[in-house]
């Protein structure tokens, strides 16, 4: 009869020995899970809401949102537009603020107002399309609006004599703003901001986080308002330039929108991972709508600048014509005193006056 085996009840060595081997079971598995999770492209929480429908004209134009704290800066803006334009003319009558600024200023701001609160702020973050058209909003549309009111000249007119030379002027004749304010400065300043942007992780980045999301449409606006300012010249610049500088000046922005654009719309695979890993209720295509992103962007920004151009052009002819028309009142009223002395001495010489002494 074989004797059944001795049952030696587990030790203290036995039970940690387990426990270690447990512990890195699952700290592979942990592991194992983490390197699957980041394997896996993530379409939830980081994309935030998703609507459930594709965007349509009505969706976009009747979609708006609150956004308090902006809704509040346009709203203050607008008021404390119309208050200052109406202490102006009511205290120069003859020298009112054209409404055509006005026009312009409220225009921009209603521009803004469409690019961030519509309902394309619905989409932004769903297709890279609608986002290219918010940035184009804010850069090409709102920014040189907001210039054509000229603002710094309202503010100036309204100001007390002691306000604009111990603050306004200070800051207009800073450094700071002389740098910044300066036409090549501005201009490489928006380029770098728009070839940035599209090509380094601010980009997805922005898309993932809504406080970076802000502070990338703050960056787009106040470059564009730098880029514009030296273009317009409505302002008080540091830097003012002659009309064929300004000419230079916009055309060679046109060739830099079109690199950019091309490089979006021929990119072989999605630049940006936030759509490319998107989880949507409906269809879409991020190479697609990349490529769709690209056209537009070449389509509209070289179509503003084209016009742009054109407008500084007929405003050079203007200024020239009037600087002959002028020059040529100037030679008028030159040849008359010279006919008024001519006349004069005649008529000395037939009177005899200043003649030589008969005597």
């Amino acid at each position: 009869m074989i004797p059944e085996p001795t049952r030696v009840a587990p030790s203290w060595d036995d039970a940690a020995m387990t426990w270690v081997r447990l512990r890195r079971a699952s700290s592979r598995g942990a592991l194992a899970a983490m390197a699957a999770s980041l394997a896996t492209p993530s379409v939830a929480a980081a994309h935030g809401a998703v609507p459930d429908e594709p965007p349509t004209l009505s969706a976009i134009a009747l979609g708006w949102s609150v956004e308090p704290l902006l809704l509040v800066a346009i709203a203050a803006a607008a008021l404390g537009w119309i208050a200052l334009v109406r202490r102006v003319d009511r205290e120069h009558p003859g020298n009112t603020v054209p409404r055509a600024r006005s026009a312009a200023f409220i225009a921009g701001l209603g521009a803004v107002a469409v690019a961030l609160l519509s309902g394309l702020g619905r989409y932004d973050t769903a297709l890279f399309s609608i986002h290219m058209v918010q940035h184009l909003l804010l850069t090409l549309v709102a920014a040189p609006l907001l210039v054509l009111g000229a603002p710094v000249t309202l503010l100036l007119r309204v100001a007390s004599s002691e306000t604009r030379r111990r603050r306004i002027m200070p800051i207009l004749r800073s450094r700071v703003l002389g740098a910044a304010g300066h036409p090549i400065v501005a201009w490489l300043l928006f380029t770098a901001v728009m070839w940035g942007s599209h090509f380094s992780p601010l980009f997805d980045l922005a898309l993932e986080d809504p406080l970076v999301h802000e502070a990338e449409h703050a960056l787009f606006l106040g470059s564009a308002l730098l880029f514009w300012w030296p273009l317009v010249g409505l302002d008080p610049t540091p830097h003012r330039m002659n009309h064929p500088a300004r000419v230079l000046y916009a055309f060679l922005q046109m060739p830099q929108n079109s690199f950019l654009a091309v490089a979006v719309l021929f990119a072989g695979a999605p630049l940006y991972p936030h759509y490319a890993t998107l989880a949507a209720a409906w269809p879409i295509d991020p190479l697609a709508d990349q490529r769709l992103a690209g056209g537009i962007m070449w389509l509209v920004g070289d179509g503003v600048f084209l016009v742009a151009v054109i407008g500084l052009i007929a405003a050079w002819m203007r200024h020239d014509e009037r600087g002959a028309a002028a020059a040529d009142r100037r030679a008028d009223a030159a040849l008359a005193a010279i006919h008024e002395r001519e006349g004069r001495l005649r008529e000395r010489v037939g009177s005899g006056v200043g003649g030589p002494d008969p005597g």
